[in-house]
């Protein structure tokens, strides 16, 4: 039998569980919203977007929960952060570049795979 002191600590540890997996449900629709403005913006594919916001994140310093909530936010508000407002085109411009890449890689597979 489980005592009382025990049950607290359990129905505590699951209340705290319970919270963060709110807490990740929130910020996984904010990133999601996040990455259709980005989509939208840079005319990218969805993969793409969450590339640019990672990018953005891992080159400012920016968590990228927030970096997803300035993007959310700035078509209401008409407002960006400089910071953000400076490494969107760059990241933009990183992840065509990588899929640029990617597709010569592709199309070399095609053309050099098949035997002569």
């Amino acid at each position: 039998m489980i005592g009382r002191d025990e049950q607290t600590d359990q129905l505590t540890a699951l209340q705290e569980e319970v919270e963060q997996l709110r807490h990740a449900l929130g910020s996984h629709a904010l990133v999601d919203q996040a990455i259709g403005v980005v989509i939208t913006v840079g005319g990218l594919r969805p993969e793409q977007g969450w590339e640019v916001l990672r990018h953005i994140s891992q080159h400012t310093n920016i968590k990228l929960r927030e970096v997803a909530r300035c993007l959310v936010d700035w078509p209401s508000s008409r407002r960006l952060p400089e910071v953000v407002r400076r490494a969107l085109p760059a990241a933009v411009e990183h992840v065509r570049t990588l899929a640029e890449a990617a597709g010569r890689e592709d199309e070399r597979e095609v053309r050099c795979g098949r035997p002569g």
